[in-house]
């Protein structure tokens, strides 16, 4: 059983004000080909199909056209929504669907979505688990879960699975140890980590959350990472689509195909006079998503739209020289992903008044904090 590991699509995204959904077409288009080329046995997507729970028409558009190839083709889908989705809306017209081999997650009440496959092998079976949050844990079991980690653990313990058929867990989580990157939502402290060993039951755990294509713990739980580049922080990586192969019971080989997108990432780095000069940017696509970083010592007036005339996708202008190295930059903010919301919220409230928070306004803020957590 061959199948395609799709995540974080995030259709209808905006990357500093830039609408990337001709760029998604594009690379969608290009894993079509892929799905076709590799006589693939189902796509999934592990989650943030959109990026806004309300996603706009356009967007829609791109994925019903994504799904309704995918369908003409007899290729199945097996999807579940991210934190960036609206599961409701994800969920819509699910069991309609069905019957043309899309399978989308419902909204988590307890129960997970199966799916089940055959080969030569025997069975396979696919659990589509979306993304939960610790409040809708307790709500449906009324057991205690305080964390991410207690309401996965709790989640995934309720999912039956057949230790002599291959199971695979399509899910929306981060997992303790991977590596994020400038693109992703970051809960402060590291709230949302979840321990890989709670997915020790199956043969491939299909990830999504994570932007950069990584392996966890062991290489059968993996984030494919996103299609396409979201931050200048993902420069350096190059995206693709991770092909598994399910053999008989304890056989798993993954793979990956590069992707190759419409307008690439980069960055671009001199002086004006430098970054103008017809042989610094003859043969390569000025077309592509820059971040040009000047090093002239004083600005370049309406520096932006100059360069825009070469670069008409320049995204953003920096300037590394005296002034800028020289610049303060507020130190409380290091290493927020080791540091409570509490934590944060003092060091914020310090810099800001010259002076610690008293015991009634750390018990207030907390009670505050929990509130909003629950919801």
């Amino acid at each position: 059983m061959k199948l395609i590991h799709l995540s974080d699509l995030h259709i209808g995204k905006r990357v500093n004000e830039f609408s990337m959904l001709e760029d998604q077409r594009y690379i969608l288009k290009q894993i079509l080909a892929i799905t076709e080329q590799e006589q693939a046995g189902g796509v999934v997507i592990a989650g943030d199909i959109y990026d806004k729970p309300v996603p706009p028409a356009e967007a829609v558009q791109v994925f019903d056209g994504f799904l309704t190839r995918l369908a003409e083709r007899g290729v199945p889908v097996f999807a579940v929504s991210g934190n960036h989705d609206s599961p409701e809306r994800v969920a819509f017209g699910a069991r309609l669907m069905r019957g043309q081999g899309v399978y989308l997650s419902p909204v988590y009440d307890g129960n997970v979505a199966e799916i089940f496959l055959e080969d030569e092998y025997g069975e396979v079976v696919v659990h589509l688990l979306p993304f939960v949050k610790p409040a809708a844990v307790r709500h449906i079991f009324e057991e205690e879960a305080g964390s991410y980690q207690e309401a996965v653990e709790i989640a995934v313990g309720h999912i039956q699975t057949d230790p002599d058929k291959r199971n695979v867990l399509v899910a929306h989580q981060f997992v303790t140890g991977a590596s994020r990157c400038g693109s992703e939502e970051i809960l402060v402290g590291g709230l949302d980590n979840v321990d890989v060993s709670v997915f020790r039951r199956f043969d491939y755990v299909a990830l999504g959350h994570i932007h950069s294509p990584q392996h966890v713990g062991r290489e059968t739980v993996r984030y494919c990472g996103t299609p396409l580049k979201y931050s200048f922080s993902e420069i350096g990586q190059e995206k693709s689509v991770t092909v598994v192969e399910l053999g008989e019971k304890g056989q798993v080989e993954i793979r990956t195909v590069p992707l190759r997108p419409l307008r690439d990432m980069r960055r671009i780095r001199g002086t004006y006079l430098e970054l103008t000069a017809l042989p610094f940017y003859e043969g390569t696509n000025t077309e592509d998503y820059i971040q040009a970083v000047l090093t002239d010592e004083e600005d370049v007036p309406d520096g932006l739209q100059k360069l825009r005339v070469i670069y008409p996708n320049l995204m953003r202008l920096e300037y590394d020289n005296q002034r800028t190295r020289e610049s303060q930059e507020i130190s409380g903010a290091g290493k927020v992903e080791q540091k409570s919301e509490l934590e944060l919220f003092e060091e914020f409230y310090e810099l800001q008044n010259n002076q610690p928070f008293s015991e009634k306004q750390k018990d207030f803020v907390e009670q505050l904090i929990q509130k909003i957590q629950e919801r």
